[in-house]
């Protein structure tokens, strides 16, 4: 019987080699996951949503960031790249660090094959240690079908879309968003 040993990377190896990286990878408590590659749909849906949320935004006090800004959660010492964070207020950075923030109010997961399971239970599961976290949104990418969940005083609320009718409400931003507006220029 062979072991191999699995080299652990400390927080401040991790974060000079993504500094450097031509591509994404999330921290996982020691360990670098590459982040796959999107593709044309997963792109114009997270645009979508990232620009329709800038837009409404504009001038309040919430912030639509994409996903070239690395969410750090603290618990799980993991850093991880949402599609799509809003803050409540200026994003809190972590330990003056310019590409960490820690303070999401919404969180937009486009879900893809290869990171769906891990998008609807483990990424939600941490996501949920964040005080500021609220509302998490899970887009399909292949089908008009987005699952919302709220935070309650008791749990998760879980509501669903379907088709492009109809808008989501989006209570912790006060904002409507638009299934069609989501799904804007996606062929099915």
């Amino acid at each position: 019987m062979v072991s191999t040993i699995k080299h652990r990377y400390t927080l401040d190896e991790y974060r000079a080699i993504e500094e450097k990286a031509e591509g994404r990878s999330e921290y996982r408590d020691g360990e670098i996951v590459p982040m796959p590659g999107g593709t044309l749909k997963h792109s114009r849906i997270s645009g979508n949503i990232f620009a329709f949320f800038k837009f409404l935004l504009r001038d309040t006090q919430f912030e639509p960031i994409n996903s070239d800004l690395r969410l750090w959660i603290p618990e799980y010492r993991r850093g991880v790249y949402p599609d799509v964070m809003v803050f409540d207020g200026e994003p809190q950075l972590n330990a003056e660090r310019l590409d960490e923030v820690l303070n999401p109010t919404v969180i937009v997961e486009v879900l893809s094959p290869t990171t769906e399971d891990y998008d609807r239970q483990h990424k939600f599961r941490m996501y949920r240690s964040i005080p500021s976290f609220s509302e998490y949104l899970l887009v399909e990418q292949d089908e008009p079908f987005v699952e919302r969940y709220t935070k309650q005083t008791q749990g998760w609320l879980l509501s669903d879309f379907k088709g492009l009718e109809g808008s989501i409400s989006l209570q912790s931003i006060g904002v409507d968003l638009p299934m069609a507006e989501i799904y804007r220029g996606v062929v099915f």
